[in-house]
């Protein structure tokens, strides 16, 4: 008997995969290349992502996909990847001007000077977007600026989820969640907002018809199918942002705060309501568009995993990788909470030659590395606490229990000293391709597999491990079924995490 998948193309910044993915939400098959950006001719400070090189990756993927699938059944192709990014293009397709990468810096002069066109607490207050350099706006300012007869030129701007569904299925569309990264839309009414495209220059008709995740946008064109090595014909169904619908693979309920943990923190919640008057008091705010209608993501991010390393290289820059975080972890749980009364200060980000308030007090001559360590995962873990009270303020809610994901969900007393300090139940989710199950169940939909997308996450298995205030063990659940209580320490893996 064939077995039913969907095909998720995962365009991220450091690799490209193909992923298929049965109706009950589990990867049958991957495959995986690098993916990076390329140095701008023009000046190597600059940097562009490959389009024709993005998708060649995707050809190769799909065709070392494809023996792991023989037997299968492929419904429909979807595509997922990183926002804000984009391209002018022509009637035909074509790209006018290269796909400005958001690691490129030639934005940072538009967005420090952004008070020409617009404050930059209107901007916020309109697109909920905060100020980050690599946002939609300040490329199309720069283009504006640098490229006006490119813009004047243009049949359309299609951000790189389109760009890449464009060449699939020879449809101009704009995907509603990369649109809701772009610092263009007024935000409330889910449309491009008249008054930025006025201030800065831009007609609304360069953005092709927006549509919602889960619908079709057309069928796989013969030519790109052959290149794939899939049926022409197949249905491409619309996706866009991937920390959307990794919000939504993540099983998150409506009002229940999912914190991403890596170099990053990122905290954001799904949620009928924001205020966005709020945002532009706190450093680090943004409100994007979730991937169903009339929902919105507000979140906030900081520094957190990235903290940490820093600590590994100064206090145990000479231990072998492989043992490195499960030493760490020991030595730090060893230590009492409190840390002995140590406490560092987050603040440790600032430009050479500003004065930075961060680093610890408390340290004593009977300090050792451990304290370092365990004052950091304290401090990082109060810093949680107060940025999920000013996440209750703006998505007007409140918590009940904080869902997990990412790598640092792997550090076991991390996860512990968030449930002390938060005084709230922690569940790491126990799946490592939220993004792409996201995506995969709002294709599922699209086909007509499921009513809806929430009925085809209603089929997925969740497993959830669960760290509760004052206790030693986390506990396992899988959805709908009762704890049962696991083994106090569970083994790392071979990977680096902070």
């Amino acid at each position: 008997m064939k077995r039913d998948v969907v095909i998720v193309l995962d365009c991220g910044a450091t690799n490209i995969r193909a992923i298929a993915v049965d109706p009950q939400g589990v990867v049958v098959a991957k495959a995986v290349l690098p993916n990076h950006s390329q140095p701008d001719s023009v000046n190597p400070q600059w940097q562009l992502w490959p389009l024709e090189g993005i998708l060649h990756s995707f050809a190769q993927c799909c065709r070392q996909l494809l023996p792991q699938i023989h037997q299968c059944k492929i419904h429909a192709l979807t595509v997922t990847t990183f926002g804000v990014d984009g391209a002018l293009v022509d009637a035909s397709g074509n790209m006018l001007y290269p796909i400005i990468s958001w690691k490129c810096p030639r934005t940072i002069a538009i967005m420090e000077d952004i008070s020409r066109y617009m404050s930059a607490e209107k901007l916020q207050q309109i697109s909920g977007i905060g100020q980050f350099s690599f946002n939609t706006l300040y490329k199309l300012i720069w283009l504006q600026e640098n490229k006006p007869d490119l813009v004047e030129q243009a049949h359309a701007w299609l951000f790189i989820s389109s760009l890449i569904n464009q060449r699939l299925t020879g449809e101009f569309t704009t995907d509603r969640t990369m649109a809701g990264t772009s610092q263009l839309l007024d935000v409330k009414r889910e449309q491009f907002s008249d008054a930025i495209l006025q201030k800065i220059g831009i007609q609304a008709d360069l953005f092709p018809p927006m549509v919602a995740a889960g619908e079709i946008i057309g069928q796989l064109l013969p030519s790109i199918a052959a290149d794939l090595g899939l049926p022409a014909g197949l249905p491409v169904i619309s996706a866009g942002h991937d920390t959307q619908f990794a919000l939504f693979g993540s099983g998150a309920d409506l009002d229940q705060p999912v914190l991403s943990s890596g170099t990053w923190e990122i905290l954001m919640v799904r949620t009928p309501n924001v205020n966005t008057a709020l945002l532009p008091q706190f450093t680090g705010s943004t409100c994007e568009l979730d991937s169903c209608s009339r929902l919105f993501n507000p979140g906030l991010q900081w520094l957190a995993s990235g903290v940490l390393e820093w600590v590994r290289k100064l206090y145990w820059h000479d231990d072998a990788c492989a043992d490195i975080y499960r030493q760490m972890i020991a030595e730090a749980t060893a230590i009492a909470p409190g840390a002995n009364g140590m406490r560092m200060d987050c603040n440790l980000l600032g430009s050479a030659g500003h004065h930075l308030s961060g680093g610890w007090q408390g340290v004593s001559l009977s300090s050792g590395r451990g304290h370092f360590y365990r004052s950091a995962l304290e401090s990082l873990a109060w810093q949680l606490k107060d940025n999920l009270a000013v996440l209750e303020r703006i998505g007007e809610f409140r918590t009940r229990e904080l869902l997990l994901v990412g790598g640092g969900s792997r550090n076991m007393l991390w996860n512990q000293i968030k449930a002390d300090v938060l005084n709230l139940p922690v569940k790491v989710i126990d799946e490592s391709e939220t993004t792409v199950l996201g995506a995969a169940l709002f294709a599922w939909h699209a086909t007509g597999y499921y009513a809806s997308a929430e009925q085809a996450r209603a089929q997925v298995n969740y497993r959830y491990q669960y760290y509760y205030p004052g206790e030693q063990q986390p506990l396992y659940q899988s959805l709908n079924a009762s704890p049962a209580p696991l083994a106090a320490t569970i083994p790392l893996t071979g990977e680096c995490h902070a």
